[in-house]
């Protein structure tokens, strides 16, 4: 035979070889191994609140770029709505969310609004600051709200029963006389309530947004961050949510301050304020080593003001901790607050008010307060 001949002979047994195991295809086929070619699908991410996450919520876009930066790139955070990446970082971030202004737990619990949402956004994980809305006017009872909260969760877990959740201890709240410290008592309720709820298969982590943030500085208002309280934000976040993408829940940490239930605050009546204004202070709520003052600043002059200075004379062992809607310092027995840029123009008759906490040794007399106005 031939070298070519030998050839097709060759060629025509191989060709026959490979039509017979295709024609059985029982017969086992090995192959090289080979890496799928699909990306996992990312992890989505829902950002759930009120106007504190909606507007606009820059503590969303430092957190988007921290977790970037720790290298989660396959992340999605999702809502029905967008800020059209109005905060101007210098970085790009995904602007979806499902903040809402002026929305409440109760409100949206009660109305079933987070389903819809849940349905359409599909989140794996659910970072919520929600509350702040529910606390205005003190009238709705903490079990109110928290029933609200247990709720949510529960929709959550109907539409992923593997939902991760991340609950936070709100910021400070200073829209009301009563905000302060229903805050506070909310947020002392928190830990508690998501320990009973958390499960292995859908863990609830809580964050304290509270301590350390100073709704004078960290607010423009008392209520809503400026960027100083978006940057704080984020950083609590931050640990958290990263821990979770890891697959690693962090501890749920212990509580702010405990206030309390206290009596009803009783007004003060002090001597007349100083100058062309008159003054008057009131105790909110105390307790043992603390408590909380209002005072009043009204302008009796026939013209309007653009400046008022306030002073709040507190006695010896007491030391003003917080305050908000003024800056205040402090020099031995007397504190001295200053408007903020927002509140220092007052019509003729026209009043505003701030408010502090304070730290107390032994009874809690009314301060003595006086103001003048320019």
């Amino acid at each position: 035979m031939s070298r070519q001949s030998l050839r097709y002979a060759v060629l025509a047994a191989i060709t026959a070889v490979l039509a017979f195991t295709v024609a059985f295809p029982g017969s086992p086929v090995r192959s090289a191994p080979h890496r799928s070619s699909a990306a996992a699908a990312p992890i989505r991410i829902m950002p759930l609140g009120d106007s504190i996450t909606a507007g606009p919520g820059c503590w969303r876009a430092l957190l988007w770029n921290q977790l970037r930066t720790d290298g989660y790139s396959n992340i999605d955070f999702v809502g029905s709505t967008s800020d059209g990446g109005s905060c101007n970082y210098g970085f790009s971030y995904d602007a979806d969310h499902e903040g809402h202004g002026g929305f409440s737990a109760v409100g949206i619990a009660d109305n079933n609004q987070l389903p819809p949402w849940l349905n359409a956004a599909r989140p794996d994980v659910v970072v919520m600051h929600l509350g702040t809305n529910d606390l205005w006017g003190g009238w709705q009872s903490m079990d109110t709200i928290l029933a609200a909260f247990t709720k949510l969760v529960g929709q959550m877990r109907a539409s992923n029963p593997g939902m991760r959740i991340v609950v936070s201890q709100i910021i400070p709240h200073h829209g009301c006389d009563t905000c302060p410290a229903d805050t506070v008592t909310l947020n002392n309720r928190i830990p508690g309530w998501a320990a009973g709820l958390t499960t292995a298969q859908s863990p609830i982590v809580v964050v304290d947004q509270w301590t350390g943030f100073d709704a004078a500085t960290d607010t423009g208002d008392g209520v809503h961050p400026n960027d100083s309280g978006f940057r704080k934000m984020a950083d609590r976040f931050h640990p958290a949510l990263a821990r979770v993408l890891g697959g690693t829940v962090p501890p749920t940490p212990t509580p702010g301050p405990t206030l309390p239930v206290t009596p009803a605050p009783s007004p003060s009546t002090p001597p007349p304020g100083i100058g062309r204004c008159t003054a008057t202070y009131r105790t909110v709520s105390q307790w043992a080593g603390g408590f909380q003052g209002e005072v009043s600043v009204r302008n009796d002059t026939a013209a309007a003001t653009t400046a008022w200075t306030a002073t709040v004379s507190l006695g010896s062992g007491r030391q003003v901790t917080q305050s908000w809607n003024a800056t205040v310092t402090q020099a031995g027995a007397t504190a001295t607050a200053r408007n903020l840029g927002w509140n220092g123009g007052l019509a003729p008759g026209g009043s505003t008010s701030f408010g502090f906490l304070a730290s107390s040794t032994g009874d809690n007399p009314a301060p003595v307060v006086g103001c003048t106005v320019g």
